[in-house]
């Protein structure tokens, strides 16, 4: 079977479990008009909107770019044509309406409830990013082969590093090893405060600094727009570096952190990251399709207290409430392995397992890799060296 073709097989498959979603909630028609959910339902990005009946074939309302020629393209100016399009073919109008309602403007909402005037609407959002959390074999071959070049290009980064260099120019050499190998150069992220590019590198005492974002560790960045990462600073022997660059070689990414130290470190930094390292061959051992995300959370904090790590665990000065994170077309989809979640492992769910600790004045230390839950348990997708490399 060509690319191609597989692609073809996998959209039906895509489009058939949105349509048994709506169908199981009693909702007529879905209308999708983000870049990500887009791509997910035509294996391309248009501006405009992809509207799915429940029961019959979807329809291209497309504004640009004008060559689109998928089935059943319609090409408009503004959204109030698409209930004039739906009539001019014989489409029955929706009496219920799904809308991404958690990402689009509340003035964006307002037009197209009014457009179509229905009596119920829906949040396309969450329905969307659960349906994309279980990934189907064309989408597990893509994340794959982006984990083969996320490990190549993470082999390369002792050859790039100089003595002398500050935190930035390390990351820099790294963004181009990235660009060379295929890497987008951006990634997607769901949500506010999640503005990041490429991925994070934190060195030494900048890993403790606190950042407005919404993930694992902080960083002060260099410059007021985009606190987060490495900030410019001399990179110093004893100190660690933490990077977590972006797996963003497909469509679909992996998620992965290794550290590094200019010599040798300190004692506590190595016994964190090694209590990093066995929480993920505890999860590995017991995580399966069923097993409570709130559990694995819970397995990672019995091993911190045990090792009496909790005050350098996911940060000192302001901690992250989270260990794990799914992945696929956006690096944060569901699930999300917090105390308090009520969501339970799926089979060809993908996560990211990421237990890290700051040290103060040396900076972080544990790993993070991507993984698929199976039938019989979970596969390391991201294999490479654990330990703390010496640079």
């Amino acid at each position: 079977m060509s690319c191609r073709e597989a692609l073809t097989k996998d959209l039906e498959i895509r489009r058939s479990r949105l349509q048994k979603a709506m169908q199981a909630i009693n909702m007529d028609a879905c209308l999708l008009g983000t870049s990500v959910n887009i791509f997910y339902m035509t294996g391309m990005v248009y501006n405009g909107y992809y509207y799915l009946p429940a029961e019959s074939k979807p329809v291209h309302f497309v504004k640009r770019p004008e060559d689109i020629t998928l089935e059943n393209t319609i090409h408009i100016r503004k959204p109030e044509q698409i209930t004039e399009e739906l009539q001019r073919v014989n489409i029955p109008l929706p009496k219920s309406l799904l809308l991404e309602t958690d990402v689009i403007s509340f003035a964006e909402c307002t037009r197209l409830m009014n457009t179509f005037n229905v009596l119920e609407t829906g949040n396309a959002s969450v329905l969307m990013r659960k349906i994309r959390s279980v990934k189907t074999d064309f989408e597990l071959g893509q994340i794959k082969n982006c984990a083969r070049i996320h490990e190549a290009v993470y082999k390369l980064i002792p050859s790039v590093y100089r003595h002398g260099m500050t935190d930035i120019e390390l990351q820099i050499e790294i963004e181009k090893l990235m660009r060379l190998h295929g890497s987008m150069g951006i990634f997607r992220s769901y949500g506010e405060n999640m503005d990041i590019y490429m991925g994070s590198l934190l060195a030494g005492e900048n890993a403790e600094t606190p950042s407005p974002y919404d993930y694992a560790l902080g960083g002060a960045g260099s410059s007021p727009t985009l606190p987060l990462g490495a900030s410019g600073q001399k990179i110093q022997a004893g100190q660690t570096i933490m990077v977590d660059m972006a797996g963003n070689y497909s469509p679909w990414m992996t998620d992965m952190t290794r550290v590094f130290s200019v010599g040798k470190t300190t004692d506590i930094a190595y016994r964190a990251h090694q209590v990093s390292i066995d929480i993920h061959n505890r999860v590995m051992d017991i995580a399966r399709p069923g097993t409570a995300c709130a559990e694995l959370y819970n397995i990672a904090m019995e091993s911190v207290k045990k090792n009496n790590l909790e005050a350098c665990f996911m940060g000192t000065k302001q901690k992250a409430k989270f260990v794990g994170h799914g992945l696929g077309l956006e690096i944060n989809e569901p699930p999300v392995f917090t105390p308090r979640s009520k969501e339970l492992l799926e089979q060809n769910t993908v996560f990211a397992l990421e237990p890290k600790f700051v040290i103060p004045a040396v900076g972080a230390a544990g790993i993070e890799n991507t993984y698929v839950v199976t039938a019989e348990g979970i596969e390391k997708l991201t294999v490479l060296e654990e330990r703390i490399i010496k640079l």
